[in-house]
């Protein structure tokens, strides 16, 4: 027997061993980590961790179930246990297949594929490459003047503590699944399905943003299910129990998506291209106080997040963005100074151009919270 064979025989049984006991370790630990955040975190969090901690058990299981099987074909030097793969951050990780036109149904709706420009004329601000879309009664100048102001906050890149929550007050608003420009009759356009809805998006732009070193927490909650009626105070209260929980979040962005559509029922699809491939244009709607039924104090602070995100998309993705809507919206802003809402696509849109779309913004809010080298 030669010294090689002799090695791995002796070996074997010790590896096999040292694997197991790592996976138990890992899982008691996940497990408690667990039970902890039911016991003492909100729902929403809890919801996190406990997912966070079956994620740690299916990884050590494997990781052992790797080192035992790479075993036998050790050469008689002492084995090492493999590398965490790193995120390829590649959009395909997370498109889906299309229905081709074989499945287009008969009586089908149809869409209007449309690239949406940036505005000019005296409801418009220039805003770096992009633009804002000035519906209140601020003066051109004011707004001008107040987005070359600083963000209001600062975010801690490779924090342990989340600084930024992603949400969904609207989760349910979902993409047409058709490759094709047509929509199937009676589409009602949403669906619980996480996997097809808004969560799906969010999913992608919360991956991206920990990719890039910022702590991001993503919340999956329905907030618009089973009643449309009462989303945004359930989504306030979902808000409200993770900065509870984690003051150290300075972002929070409720993702929606459009929809827009003409008199003769025809959904209207806002497209651009990126890199070859076609994403949904994305657009931020920031709030603004009115004195009376809207109140947000805190609406300048927000105003030159949301122009910092939108130079930053413009400026990396021409023609990506449509211009911001600054208007006398509420949606919940007042909880946060870096509170916004953005509109990713709209209901003509595909779902995968609506997952690139999510990726690309995400990349823009990097940049604009970290700076150009980022």
């Amino acid at each position: 027997m030669r010294y090689g064979e002799a090695g791995q025989s002796h070996l074997l049984p010790f590896l096999g061993a040292a694997a197991l006991f790592a996976a138990l370790t890992i899982t008691a630990h996940s497990v408690v980590l667990g039970l902890a955040a039911v016991i003492a975190g909100p729902v929403p969090a809890a919801q996190t961790a406990l997912s966070l901690s079956r994620r740690a058990v299916s990884g050590a299981a494997q990781e052992a179930a790797s080192v035992t099987e790479a075993a036998p074909e050790s050469t008689g030097t002492a084995a090492s246990l493999p590398e965490a793969a790193a995120p390829t951050g590649g959009i395909e990780n997370y498109l889906v297949e299309l229905l081709g036109d074989d499945a287009r149904p008969e009586g089908a709706g149809a869409v209007i594929e449309k690239n949406y420009p940036q505005g000019s004329g005296e409801k418009y601000v220039a805003c770096g490459a992009g633009s804002i879309k000035n519906n209140t009664r601020q003066t051109a100048a004011d707004i001008a003047a107040e987005i070359q102001e600083p963000l209001p906050f600062g975010v801690e890149k490779d924090s342990p503590d989340p600084q930024i929550l992603i949400m969904h007050t609207h989760a349910t608003e979902d993409y047409r699944l058709s490759a094709g420009l047509w929509y199937s009759p009676g589409d009602g356009a949403r669906t619980t399905d996480t996997n097809l809805n808004m969560c799906a998006v969010g999913r992608v732009m919360a991956d991206t943003l920990n990719a890039a070193g910022l702590n991001t927490l993503h919340d999956e909650t329905l907030n618009d299910y089973p009643s449309y009626t009462g989303s945004y105070e359930n989504s306030r209260a979902v808000v409200q129990r993770y900065l509870a929980q984690y003051p150290s979040i300075k972002v929070v962005l409720d993702v929606h998506r459009d929809a827009i559509e003409t008199e003769g029922g025809s959904r209207m699809a806002p497209v651009c291209t990126v890199d070859g491939r076609q994403a949904a244009q994305v657009m931020i709607i920031c709030g603004c106080d009115n004195g009376g039924s809207v109140r947000l104090p805190s609406w300048r602070q927000n105003l030159r997040f949301a122009a910092a995100w939108e130079r930053s998309m413009e400026g990396m993705y021409p023609g990506f963005t449509r211009p911001v809507l600054f208007s006398y919206r509420f949606y919940n802003q007042d909880l946060t100074t870096g509170s916004l809402l953005i509109e990713i696509g709209g209901h003509g849109n595909n779902l995968n151009e609506a997952l690139y779309a999510g990726q690309l913004a995400a990349n823009g809010l990097v940049q604009a919270l970290l700076g150009p080298d980022t």
